[in-house]
């Protein structure tokens, strides 16, 4: 009898680059929720974490990066956020995603698509990933 061979254990990248991809999708999930207790989680909250939203000055802290967070969640009464992650990288504790986002908002009668390519930074911080820098740039077409 013929039995398959058990797939060899994923390595210590493959589990960190699938934990860095996780994080990313919480990102992108809290965003589509317009979740800022779930942000909360997922940015650091250190005075150096850096936020660009598209077409927008840089945000520095979290301070100010959560009240521009709640500021674009008021003003949107619906939400989907679609990523498509394009490249990762671990490279110790830190890792990036650059990732195609399609963004489509509803305010009113106004309904609104766009895309983006983000780049998101993390460090892996007591066991998990946080997002340190965040930088949106639109696609034109």
């Amino acid at each position: 009898m013929n039995h398959p061979s058990p797939e060899p254990p994923p390595t210590a990248a493959g589990r960190d680059r699938r934990s860095l991809l996780s994080a990313n999708e919480d990102f992108y999930r809290a965003f589509e929720r317009k979740d800022l207790d779930a942000m909360g989680q997922i940015w650091s909250a250190g005075t150096d974490v850096l936020c660009i939203h598209p077409g927008r000055a840089a945000l520095q802290g979290w301070d100010s990066i959560r009240t521009s967070w709640g500021t674009i969640f008021q003003n949107i009464s619906y939400l989907e956020v679609e990523i498509d992650p394009i490249s990762s990288q671990v490279n110790g504790c830190f890792g990036y995603v650059v990732t195609l986002e399609t963004i489509l908002q509803v305010n009113g009668r106004k309904r609104f698509k766009a895309q983006s390519i983000a780049t998101n930074l993390f460090e892996h911080m007591g066991g998990r990933w946080y997002l340190i820098h965040h930088h949106g740039s639109p696609l034109l077409r």
